[in-house]
């Protein structure tokens, strides 16, 4: 319900152009879609009929509209302002919407809340009521204990921070009828997931270059800069989405790695298991999926070296895992190179901590650098008990998922929207207001992050596929005779 909390947008995948599964009701956390200047489009109001004394009329569920992109009235939310090397999001006012989930049927709305949104106390949600600011089926929620049905909608009004991201410019590449090629900085999402919406590559695009309707074909970690495609037109799309099918695309890759990386060809085979989804984590584990990678070093200054990546598939974090499996992690990865893992650092997959023990770790570790923001994740995200590890619902946009065959990807989560789609949450509809009185973030102090510590030394350099090859240059921390 909160901005931090994961139970509003759940069942991304089902609502980003796949409508609402068969069956009696909505699935769980499905999310009502806007139109492309924020309207709706609702089936033909149907007579009510006779209530009994007392009973709630539920309305029959909205007819989603699909493959919405996103418009003016979106990029209008709120504006950037730039400081210190960063590019921020004035905060501003924003509507999370929601079908009730399966397992909230029956269920007090105080329940739900006290149960699964525990990220603010009680007395926030209540406070929340009073102001106006939870509805359901549209109306003002007066009293937290009403019970939810089956098709009920849930409107909560939230007031939104979005973490810094880089000040660094998105470059475009190419650009003609079919495609848009950009080359992305490091720290910025392709598209709306988590905490992040208008800092994203998306959003950069359409409110500062006039470029909306565009289709994601492949998508790269936040932390991961270079060449990123994007389509123009669903036609496009569809045909090189068949390229990705049918293994045709290629992609390079080039990093810094710690230490000195063997000089002949590595090829890395190890499968790679999910460890967790909402901070997005993953290590080498004979349950996990299959993966190829190929290493070739291309120099080596004595400290580090830069080594070329060709990833044969797709999987969530894959050339960054591999690498710590050889022992080479990337010099910067704020997840794969962290003493979390122990003294190798993960090397040959030995890690000597349990799944929880390793999460617990990894954050005491950012949470004691102020640095939870660069895993993409708030102290109150921490807090609340959402959190399932490897559940296999990978819909949730706070969480990464398994990629395409052409993708080293993605945000904690990224990957949760399909191409070219809009996210599910609504317009707030009231303009973006700096201090509110509810908002638990206003009074909270933040260490800004350095824009050094939001480039990860993991670059896109090279998008080949039938009949195009896309190349950007080469990062600065590349340079053979390159030092930190």
């Amino acid at each position: 319900v909160e901005a931090g909390s994961e139970g509003w947008r759940k069942g991304l995948l089902q609502q980003q152009g796949r409508g609402r599964p068969s069956g009696p009701g909505p699935g769980p956390g499905q999310e009502q879609q806007s139109g492309p200047a924020g309207k709706e489009e609702a089936a033909p109001a149907p007579k009510k009929r006779r209530l009994a004394g007392g009973e709630r009329y539920v309305p029959p569920p909205r007819k989603l509209n699909t493959g919405v992109s996103f418009g003016a009235a979106h990029f209008a939310e709120t504006s950037y302002y730039f400081e210190g090397g960063l590019r921020k999001v004035r905060p501003y006012y924003f509507d999370f919407r929601t079908y009730c989930k399966g397992r909230w049927v029956g269920r007090s709305l105080l329940h739900v809340f006290s149960t699964e949104f525990r990220a603010q106390p009680l007395a926030y949600y209540r406070a929340a009521a009073r102001a106006g600011r939870l509805r359901l089926n549209e109306q003002p929620v007066r009293d937290l204990d009403v019970v939810l049905k089956n098709n009920d909608f849930l409107r909560n009004t939230v007031h939104r921070h979005e973490p810094p991201v880089t000040a660094q410019p998105i470059q475009i590449l190419a650009e003609d009828q079919e495609v848009v090629v950009v080359d992305k900085p490091s720290s910025l999402p392709v598209h709306p997931c988590g905490r992040f919406r208008h800092n994203t590559v998306i959003f950069i695009l359409g409110k500062e270059h006039g470029l909306q309707e565009l289709h994601t074909i492949h998508r790269l970690d936040r932390m991961t800069s270079g060449v990123l495609m994007f389509a123009k037109t669903v036609e496009v799309s569809k045909r090189i989405d068949e390229q990705v099918r049918e293994r045709q695309l290629e992609k390079e890759y080039v990093c810094r790695v710690v230490g000195e990386f063997p000089e002949h060809e590595v090829v890395c085979e190890e499968p790679i298991l999910v460890v967790s989804y909402k901070v997005g984590v993953c290590r080498v584990d004979p349950k996990g999926k299959f993966c190829k990678t190929i290493f070739q070093r291309l120099s080596y200054n004595g400290k580090s070296s830069v080594v070329k990546c060709l990833p044969h598939t797709g999987r969530t974090h894959q050339i960054r895992v591999h690498l710590q499996f050889l022992g080479h992690p990337i010099v910067n990865d704020p997840i794969y190179n962290m003493e979390a893992w122990g003294p190798d650092r993960g090397k040959g997959g030995k890690i000597d901590k349990t799944d929880e023990e390793l999460l617990k770790a990894l954050v005491e570790e950012h949470r004691s650098k102020q640095s939870l923001d660069i895993l993409g994740i708030m102290e109150e995200d921490l807090n609340s008990s959402a959190e399932s590890k490897d559940s296999g619902d990978t819909s949730d946009c706070t969480k990464p998922v398994q990629a395409d065959p052409s993708s080293e990807n993605s945000c904690p989560a990224e990957d949760a929207q399909d191409p070219g789609r809009n996210d599910t949450a609504g317009l707030g509809g009231r303009a973006s207001g700096e201090k509110d009185p509810l908002c638990v973030e206003c009074k909270m102090i933040r260490r800004d992050p350095s824009p050094k510590e939001l480039v990860m030394y993991l670059h896109a350099l090279r998008y080949k596929g039938v009949g195009f090859e896309y190349c950007s240059r080469m990062p600065e921390w590349a340079a053979e005779e390159w030092e930190e």
